[in-house]
């Protein structure tokens, strides 16, 4: 089956512009749903896609956590160039530790961050996700053989030797989160790792804003914008950026 690659979108809809930040090994899929969402209540949002991802694992392994920070940084700029001001960000897992990133290095309105890890992962669950993503890529693009395609053989051809550079940009961040003053809401899952929970403690007491907050969904696991509980998801972010005061 050929599979359909996911690519960036933009929903111009409102002055409030809002820049959408998917995850490892995910997509823009991650957060079209609360994109739409935001869009439908007068929010401009748009969401780039980072190097390497949406395809197959080739593709993956053989980019740079550099390049898919210059994603985000693209991403941004698009929405500087399409003429607006005050842009928030709201990312889930990777895309949290990158709106803080972006936070840090550029002006934001306002930080999202949904599933967030603010300290290093060791590389070898890194790389198991990565395992799990060539895995069910070759599934779904009916390419998938039980008798060949062991765990073992297939962590073979998909090793990733950037994983170390993208543990330091985790760190590195976390190291400066002290230098965001602007407001930032934390969402977690209650099912989600531990490690997970405990990175939004660290990130809520690191950072140097005057509003911040924490809040925990009880039945969501890791990627909260594709849970059971999106739609709340989805109203908590909505409310959060209604609270602000933008220029408009």
């Amino acid at each position: 089956m050929k599979l359909i690659a996911p690519k960036p979108f933009t929903i111009e809809s409102g002055k409030r512009a809002v820049l959408l930040l998917h995850g490892f090994t995910g997509n823009t899929n991650d957060v079209k749903r609360l994109g739409k969402y935001l869009a439908d209540r007068n929010y401009t949002v748009h969401a780039p896609l980072y190097k390497g991802h949406g395809g197959g694992p080739d593709l993956l392994i053989q980019s740079q956590p550099a390049e898919w920070w210059d994603s985000v940084i693209e991403g941004y700029d698009e929405l500087r160039n399409r003429g607006y001001e005050e842009i928030a960000v709201a990312g889930v897992s990777l895309g949290g530790i990158f709106s803080l990133k972006l936070g840090e290095e550029r002006p934001t309105k306002a930080i999202v961050t949904m599933s967030a890890p603010a300290t290093a992962k060791s590389t070898d669950s890194l790389q198991n996700r990565i395992i799990d993503y060539a895995i069910n890529y070759k599934k779904l693009s009916g390419t998938y053989d039980e008798s060949v395609d062991s765990r073992n053989k297939i962590a073979e051809l998909v090793k990733m030797p950037s994983l170390n550079y993208l543990q330091n940009m985790i760190n590195e961040t976390s190291e400066k989160l002290n230098v965001i003053n602007t407001p930032v809401h934390i969402l977690r899952g209650l099912e989600d790792d531990e490690y997970y929970c405990e990175s939004a403690d660290l990130i809520y007491s690191s950072v140097n804003s005057r509003i911040k907050s924490v809040k925990t969904f009880i039945n969501s696991g890791h990627i909260l914008t594709l849970g059971k509980e999106r739609e709340l998801v989805f109203e908590e972010i909505y409310r959060f950026f209604e609270g602000l005061k933008w220029k408009e």
